[in-house]
Protein backbone atom coordinates (compact mmCIF):
# COMPACT_ATOMS: atom_id res chain seq x y z
CA UNK A 1 0.00 0.00 0.00
CA UNK A 2 1.33 3.49 -0.80
CA UNK A 3 2.55 5.45 2.19
CA UNK A 4 2.97 9.13 2.86
CA UNK A 5 6.43 10.63 2.60
CA UNK A 6 5.85 12.65 5.76
CA UNK A 7 3.84 10.82 8.39
CA UNK A 8 3.84 13.87 10.66
CA UNK A 9 1.87 17.06 10.44
CA UNK A 10 -1.59 18.39 11.11
CA UNK A 11 -4.42 16.07 10.13
CA UNK A 12 -7.97 16.62 8.96
CA UNK A 13 -10.80 14.10 8.82
CA UNK A 14 -13.46 13.65 6.19
CA UNK A 15 -15.97 10.92 5.43
CA UNK A 16 -15.78 8.62 2.40
CA UNK A 17 -18.69 6.25 1.87
CA UNK A 18 -19.60 6.56 5.55
CA UNK A 19 -16.15 5.88 7.02
CA UNK A 20 -13.68 8.35 8.48
CA UNK A 21 -10.57 9.06 6.42
CA UNK A 22 -7.57 10.95 7.75
CA UNK A 23 -5.69 13.38 5.50
CA UNK A 24 -2.66 15.56 6.09
CA UNK A 25 -3.27 19.30 5.93
CA UNK A 26 -2.97 20.36 2.28
CA UNK A 27 -3.40 16.83 0.93
CA UNK A 28 -5.90 16.14 -1.84
CA UNK A 29 -8.87 13.85 -1.35
CA UNK A 30 -7.38 11.40 -3.87
CA UNK A 31 -4.03 11.25 -2.06
CA UNK A 32 -5.74 10.66 1.28
CA UNK A 33 -7.94 7.92 -0.18
CA UNK A 34 -4.97 6.14 -1.74
CA UNK A 35 -3.00 6.38 1.52
CA UNK A 36 -5.98 4.85 3.35
CA UNK A 37 -6.07 1.90 0.94
CA UNK A 38 -9.07 3.05 -1.10
CA UNK A 39 -8.50 2.89 -4.85
CA UNK A 40 -12.01 3.01 -6.36
CA UNK A 41 -13.86 6.33 -6.61
CA UNK A 42 -16.41 5.54 -9.32
CA UNK A 43 -17.63 2.97 -11.84
CA UNK A 44 -17.14 3.28 -15.60
CA UNK A 45 -20.29 4.54 -17.31
CA UNK A 46 -19.59 2.16 -20.20
CA UNK A 47 -18.68 -1.14 -18.55
CA UNK A 48 -19.28 -0.61 -14.84
CA UNK A 49 -15.61 -1.42 -14.16
CA UNK A 50 -14.08 0.22 -11.09
CA UNK A 51 -12.15 3.43 -11.72
CA UNK A 52 -9.94 5.52 -9.48
CA UNK A 53 -7.22 8.17 -9.31
CA UNK A 54 -4.69 7.77 -12.12
CA UNK A 55 -2.90 10.91 -13.29
CA UNK A 56 -3.19 12.89 -10.02
CA UNK A 57 -3.05 16.18 -11.96
CA UNK A 58 -6.59 16.77 -13.21
CA UNK A 59 -6.24 15.46 -16.75
CA UNK A 60 -7.83 11.99 -16.86
CA UNK A 61 -11.05 12.54 -14.85
CA UNK A 62 -10.86 8.98 -13.47
CA UNK A 63 -11.13 10.22 -9.87
CA UNK A 64 -14.58 11.83 -10.08
CA UNK A 65 -16.45 11.81 -6.77
CA UNK A 66 -19.43 13.46 -5.15
CA UNK A 67 -18.40 16.01 -2.50
CA UNK A 68 -21.01 17.36 -0.10
CA UNK A 69 -23.75 16.38 -2.55
CA UNK A 70 -22.09 17.94 -5.62
CA UNK A 71 -21.17 15.37 -8.32
CA UNK A 72 -18.37 15.42 -10.92
CA UNK A 73 -15.63 16.74 -8.62
CA UNK A 74 -12.03 15.70 -9.25
CA UNK A 75 -10.63 14.17 -6.07
CA UNK A 76 -7.05 14.77 -7.22
CA UNK A 77 -7.59 18.52 -7.50
CA UNK A 78 -9.49 19.24 -4.29
CA UNK A 79 -7.77 19.60 -0.93
CA UNK A 80 -9.39 17.62 1.86
CA UNK A 81 -11.17 19.74 4.44
CA UNK A 82 -12.53 18.79 7.85
CA UNK A 83 -16.06 17.44 7.77
CA UNK A 84 -16.34 16.91 4.01
CA UNK A 85 -18.68 14.13 2.94
CA UNK A 86 -17.27 12.30 -0.08
CA UNK A 87 -19.02 9.49 -1.93
CA UNK A 88 -18.32 7.37 -4.97
CA UNK A 89 -19.51 8.80 -8.26
CA UNK A 90 -22.45 6.97 -9.82
CA UNK A 91 -23.05 6.58 -13.56
CA UNK A 92 -26.17 8.76 -13.54
CA UNK A 93 -24.22 11.62 -11.90
CA UNK A 94 -21.53 11.57 -14.59
CA UNK A 95 -24.15 12.15 -17.27
CA UNK A 96 -25.76 15.00 -15.32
Amino acid sequence: MPQRIDANGETVRFTFEGRDVEARAGETIAAALIASGETTTRASVVSGAPRGPFCMMGVCFECLVEIDGVPNRQACMIVAEPGMTVNRQTADEVAA
